[in-house]
């Protein structure tokens, strides 16, 4: 009987992938689910194109080093947890297994996450992938609601262990809310909401617009996600929390210093109302 090398473990999400060896406590690798790409001119001889589609095909990055390629295109073939561009998930999922974990994905059994309510097409496309490009010996597709549950074992009593719960997994794109009996997804009871992380930060980023001119454009996302980040919270009371910031504004309003990317020169904002409007857009969508 063949042996094994531990099985590598690959959960996608819509903005970040973490990646790493099965039996370790927490992910080697949290990757932006991002890949730069270089897209040849759309006119021209056929044959030249043909052959500088093959020299693309080589030539990409992903990841952190893909957001730090602006002659680049960047994608992102994950939207709101579903995989969109399979040609390019196979070619994020050669760099993900080939340069940051380092494994022959022959020697290795794979372990992969997949979000509810996700079509057999998608998980029949990534089982393709991982046994006819990779040539795994062995995959496990499970969804990420179950092996949450599984997670929080660690902090209970090994008689209080169950599968059986109410899972609300909020990511970068997409949130839902998932009941588990004994390990299984009542699909038909599943809640679906089309607002996460990534839609918090582009609000914290509209409502800096409208008040600081000081933020370069091309920083705007990146700032307004580290504001979100370091400053935001969840308010019991929205009128009392305004009260608050207007009675004493030198107590609650922050300040986020930046640097500009391009001239290396410092530019401050003053973060306010953004701290806790941010995150209300969960319970206020509209």
């Amino acid at each position: 009987m063949a042996s094994y090398l531990p099985p590598c473990v690959i959960d996608g999400g819509t903005g970040y992938t973490k990646l790493g060896y099965a039996g370790n406590t927490e992910p080697q690798f949290i990757i932006p689910s991002c890949i730069a790409i270089r897209e040849s001119a759309k006119v021209g001889d056929q044959a030249q194109r043909r052959v500088m589609k093959g020299v693309d095909d080589l030539d990409f990055f992903i990841g952190d080093e893909a957001i730090d390629k602006p002659t680049y295109a960047t994608k992102w073939p994950i939207r709101h947890g579903i995989v969109e561009d399979w040609d390019l998930m196979e070619r994020f999922m050669e760099q993900v297994i080939f340069k940051y974990l380092r494994a022959e994905p022959e020697d290795h059994y794979f372990l992969m996450t997949e979000p509810p309510l996700n079509t057999p097409e998608n998980r029949e496309y990534l089982a393709e992938i991982m046994f006819e490009s990779f040539n795994i010996p062995g995959l496990y597709i499970a969804v990420q609601a179950v092996l949450a549950l599984a997670a929080s074992w660690t902090s209970r009593q090994v008689g209080e262990r169950t599968l059986t719960g109410i899972v609300i997994d909020s990511g970068d794109g997409v949130t839902h809310v998932i009941p588990v009996a004994e390990g299984y997804v009542i699909g038909s009871c599943i809640k679906h909401i089309p607002i996460a992380g990534r839609d918090i930060t582009y609000f914290i980023q509209q409502l800096l617009r409208e008040r600081e001119v000081g933020i370069p454009p091309e920083q705007s996302l990146e700032t307004a996600k580290a504001i979100k980040e370091k400053y935001c919270y969840i308010c019991p009371d929205i009128v009392k929390e305004f009260a608050k910031y207007d009675g004493d504004p030198r107590k609650w309003i922050k300040q986020y210093t930046g640097i500009n990317a391009i001239n290396k020169t410092k530019f401050v904002i003053d973060v306010g109302y953004e701290r806790f409007l941010g995150p209300e857009i969960f319970f206020h969508p509209e």
